[in-house]
């Protein structure tokens, strides 16, 4: 499979984007989280190309090979909107498929409310709807706990300098301390750490946690979802309780939810071959396989 690596220019920023499939295939935009990059795909890539998708994997800014704008602003939720948007733009799609877990999954879930024209369907993985995230962030003290990195990340320069000392000893501990034993592996680390390693990369990294608290962002008075929806959702996860995951449906006109009850919050590893399973189904609709609980 041959992976085609480009550089995108969109709202200002250029992001260094991995393809792969035919060019007239059904268009899927994959986007990852804290801390991967494009490589957090590496399990779907191949099997969504093999079903004949055109697959777009970008690095989001602030990661790997992407730019890396100095400042918090620049790391505002809307802005990142922005850079999915463009990216489609550039590309010149109407409509795309858009999949994402973790912070991918809140840039994914933001985009869909404020511009569901420009999607045909949505994939989320392991997070909630922006509505649900907010209410539980406020009332619910064991998701509080479980958020408690997020206002660590708030600190001035030293989350980034406690992660990368030691050699990313206290990233690589919370990467292999949130998944399975065999969730990643040790040459899955080292292309880790090779992006963390990029300058600049992991301040802007963190600067997105940051981002979200000092500049809240505003969701519409009807935050519904009207594009298709399915959540798959790792109930084994250590930030995100899947207590969030059935009433982020009640904000979707039409969803469907699937939950991994041995999966960790890296669901797209631990169940690699049933998360393209159920991929395929959704954005392909293929009645010829298994449906879709």
């Amino acid at each position: 499979m041959e992976l085609e690596h480009t550089y995108i220019e969109t709202n200002g920023v250029k992001l260094h984007v991995v393809q792969a499939g035919p060019k007239s295939g059904v268009p899927i935009m994959l986007l990852h989280g804290f801390p991967e990059f494009w490589y957090g795909w590496r399990k779907q890539i191949p099997a969504l190309v093999e079903a004949g998708c055109r697959v777009i994997v970008p690095d989001q800014r602030g990661y790997n090979l992407s730019d890396k704008p100095k400042g918090v602003k620049n790391y505002r939720v809307e802005e990142l909107v922005k850079d999915i948007i463009g990216l489609i733009d550039a590309l010149e799609y109407e409509k795309v498929n858009l999949v994402g877990h973790d912070w991918g999954a809140v840039v994914a879930w933001t985009l869909a409310i404020l511009h569901p024209e420009r999607l045909h369907r949505l994939g989320i993985l392991n997070v909630p709807h922006p509505a649900v995230m907010r209410r539980f962030l406020t009332r619910d003290l064991e998701q509080i706990r479980r958020s408690r990195h997020v206002f660590f990340f708030q600190l001035p320069w030293f989350p980034e300098r406690a992660m990368s000392a030691d050699n990313w000893r206290g990233a690589v501990s919370a990467l292999l301390g949130s998944g399975k034993i065999h969730t990643f592996t040790k040459e899955d680390i080292t292309k880790y750490k090779e992006a963390w390693s990029q300058p600049g990369a992991m301040t802007a990294m963190v600067n997105w946690y940051r981002a979200v608290i000092r500049y809240m962002p505003k969701l519409p008075k009807d935050p519904r979802v009207r594009v298709r929806t399915l959540m798959m959702w790792g109930m084994k996860d250590v930030a995100l309780s899947h207590r969030m995951a059935r009433p982020s449906m009640d904000y979707v006109d039409e969803g469907n939810l699937i939950l991994f009850p041995e999966a960790t919050h890296w669901v797209q590893h631990d169940e690699a071959e049933a998360v393209n399973h159920y991929l395929l189904d959704f954005i392909l609709d293929k009645a010829s396989r298994t449906p879709i609980r």
